[in-house]
């Protein structure tokens, strides 16, 4: 039986938080092998990289694949992938190289997932605001990571470590299961005959570089690069950056770090939805200015709260959190409306690969930064980590601004 194409949002965003439970295991746990493995700051935040990086390497394949096969048979392996990345980690992960390649298996699972899993529903979607499915998909990642966050802190507290990953492991298997018995495949396939994917399909350069000369589609994949960049940092160093707030000001906050880290993440999920909408008013790239320079003012607000009471911390977190997601659905959603027909599929390629490369490098700026300033325990190397991913978004308002992005376009 053959679903209207409106009950495919509903499955595909289930699907999504039970991919995502994966995502801030990592996170969770951080501090805890920091003391188990002796690691670094560097260290700690390249952990949270190598999920990105083996993102980045898998997703310019799982993209190409899309624009021949039915994009449900390259989730439904990627949902197997993250499977096995997080169980590697709860099973085998003794150390920071063994940490590294799992993590990236994990991440190149979620490339299999996310991007393609919007592709389901772009292929699937007869009628209706595309937009408006788009914003809910991208807005629903907050959701998968806020539970992501819970879950992971609530096995945390009571089993060790390895728990965590190996029971979070059911979340993206979960998401496998539903795509594999629920999404049913499309009529016409695409492509018939042998696959045959050469170099150039999974780096598409040359229609990278069409979808580049678009100063409007490339404009929505910088933005996301930053937006990413400053994302991927902050959720990944959230839990220890309460923990460091508790041990200053001597406070017990209202909930545990991580419980918390979870429930402020969920606040981007209306942020990302209703900015969407305020967006299709006031114009996409205008909204996107506004949010970033406001991210950016909060973010460092938020680094300076240290010692203050913890309603204060919390406020500005909640804060940092709704400005850092309340453009993410625009970026998205502008660059798939933007972007030609014909080069969608490696456009939308493009844009995650950025946008996780931001995420990939972001951690590890971070990190590295609290290394270089003064470690965890100096409240100003939190301020200057905290600048150092903040200030990406500033200077892309700046240049495109410089460039009239926001002039060009609405005219």
């Amino acid at each position: 039986m053959r679903l209207r194409s409106s009950a495919y949002t509903p499955l595909m965003l289930m699907a999504q938080i039970c991919a995502l439970l994966g995502f801030a295991c990592y996170a969770v746990v951080l501090t805890t092998l920091q003391e188990e493995w002796q690691l670094t700051n560097l260290q700690s935040g390249l952990i949270a990289s190598a999920f990105f990086f083996g993102y980045m390497l898998a997703v310019p394949l799982a993209t190409a694949l899309t624009d021949r096969v039915d994009a449900r048979k390259v989730y439904i392996v990627g949902g197997l992938m993250a499977t096995a990345g997080l169980l590697g980690m709860g099973l085998f992960a003794y150390n920071f190289w063994t940490a590294l390649f799992f993590m990236a298996i994990n991440g190149a699972g979620l490339a299999a997932t996310y991007m393609p899993g919007l592709k389901i529903l772009s292929d699937r979607i007869e009628s209706g605001e595309i937009t408006r499915h788009i914003s809910f998909y991208t807005a629903f990642f907050g959701i998968g990571t806020g539970f992501s966050y819970l879950c992971s802190g609530w096995i945390l507290s009571a089993l060790s470590w390895h728990y965590v990953f190996s029971i979070i492991a059911l979340g993206p298997f979960a998401a496998f299961l539903i795509v594999l018995l629920l999404i049913p495949p499309l009529q016409h396939e695409k492509w018939k005959g042998a696959i045959q994917i050469r170099l150039h399909d999974i780096f598409p350069v040359e229609k990278w570089r069409l979808v580049l000369q678009d100063k409007k589609a490339s404009g929505f994949i910088f933005g996301y690069t930053a937006h990413s960049l400053e994302l991927f940092a902050s959720r990944s160093w959230l839990v220890a950056f309460f923990v460091f707030c508790g041990a200053v000001s001597g406070e017990t906050f209202i909930l545990a770090a991580t419980t918390l880290a979870g429930v402020i993440t969920f606040f981007g999920v209306p942020a990302s939805i209703l900015g969407n909408e305020i967006a299709i008013r006031v114009g996409r790239q205008k909204w996107v200015c506004i949010v970033m320079l406001t991210s950016a003012v909060l973010g460092i607000a938020l680094a300076c709260s240290t010692g203050q009471s913890w309603w204060l911390i919390v406020a500005l977190a909640i804060g940092h959190a709704i400005f850092i997601m309340a453009d993410s659905a625009t970026l998205t959603a502008g660059l798939v409306i933007s972007a030609q027909e014909n080069i969608k599929g490696a456009a939308m390629g493009l844009h995650s690969l950025m946008g996780f490369g931001g995420g990939m490098v972001g951690p590890a700026i971070f990190g590295f930064v609290l290394d270089i300033s003064g470690s965890r325990s100096s409240q100003m190397a939190w301020i200057w980590a905290y600048a150092a991913i903040v200030i990406w978004g500033v200077l892309f308002v700046l240049y495109e601004l410089r460039n009239g992005w926001v002039a060009k376009t609405a005219r």
